[in-house]
């Protein structure tokens, strides 16, 4: 006789817990906050190391291109980054190769991919300080974005995994889901990163006054420059300067080796295969 007793006392705590969860959620929630965002590089701001490296990583272990391929790509690149002359030969060399790499495959086949070595090689290399300052933005009720040169369908895959709204990154042409080896426009680098962010804001209505940029890298400085509070995280020494001469917040999350490392190595060699690598995922232009 007791256990229909039971089964409605149990029936009203659920009911009433369900109610009270409701109601701190509803206490917790929070007022968004339409004309204010940040905006974050991803290479040695939100993750260590550059994301495209970790992708072509990721791609050569699935055999879309020889570590001949690689290396001699990496070569060319660290030339240009420590000589500091790009012969146009070379570069078109560089390119031309690179989108040998991506075409001829498909997005969903890259999507997928991504997907498996974003757990393999990068999850565990985002930053926890740059991730917390994310989720500030994001629990102040603002809207956070990614925007690198990586490929968009990488840079979409980093966002999504930590909860950010969204992500500008380079677009690589493709028809009928198949990659052609060409760009839509140019890398999503340098300028072309602050002209992405000045778009955005004037589709959502941001005012830029408002918004936060984060980077490490001194080749950042348009979009630092284009919102009212810039922030230098783990940077390079050109922008550390520029940041301390200005004011800006400066973050570091490296330890002393770490950061010493990141000025020369990572800059003139794995930045470098980064760079040419970054084709590797189709986003160079192709060069007739």
């Amino acid at each position: 006789m007791r256990r229909p007793t039971n089964l409605q006392r149990r029936s009203q705590l659920a009911g009433e817990a369900a109610a009270a969860i409701a109601e701190v959620e509803s206490a917790l929630s929070v007022e968004a906050d339409p004309t204010s965002a940040a905006f974050f590089d991803v290479d040695n701001t939100v993750m260590q190391g550059a994301s495209i490296f970790h992708l072509a990583r990721g791609l050569h272990r699935r055999e879309f291109f020889t570590t001949r391929d690689i290396l001699g790509a990496a070569w060319k690149q660290a030339y240009f980054r420590l000589v500091g002359v790009e012969d146009p030969e070379h570069v078109a060399d560089a390119r031309a190769s690179a989108l040998s790499f991506i075409a001829g495959h498909t997005v969903s086949e890259l999507e997928a991919l991504g997907e498996e070595i974003f757990d393999e090689r990068m999850a565990h290399r985002i930053w926890p300080g740059t991730r917390a300052l994310a989720q500030l933005h994001l629990d102040q009720g603002q809207r956070v974005w990614l925007v690198t040169a990586a490929p968009i369908e990488i840079a979409t895959i980093i966002a999504r995994r930590l909860g950010l709204t969204g992500a500008l990154g380079t677009v690589a042409e493709h028809v009928d889901g198949v990659y052609t080896g060409a760009l839509v426009g140019e890398m999503l680098h340098g300028s072309a990163k602050a002209v992405a962010v000045r778009e955005l804001a004037d589709r959502f209505g941001l005012d830029l006054e408002r918004c936060s940029a984060y980077s490490d890298s001194y080749n950042d400085l348009p979009m630092l420059s284009a919102v009212g509070d810039p922030c230098a995280i783990n940077p390079d020494h050109r922008l550390r300067e520029h940041a301390r001469a200005n004011g800006w917040r400066i973050r570091d999350y490296r330890t002393g080796r770490k950061a010493a490392r990141a000025g020369v190595f990572t800059a003139a060699v794995a930045g470098a295969v980064a760079g040419t690598v970054a084709a590797g995922a189709a986003i160079r232009r192709k060069v007739s």
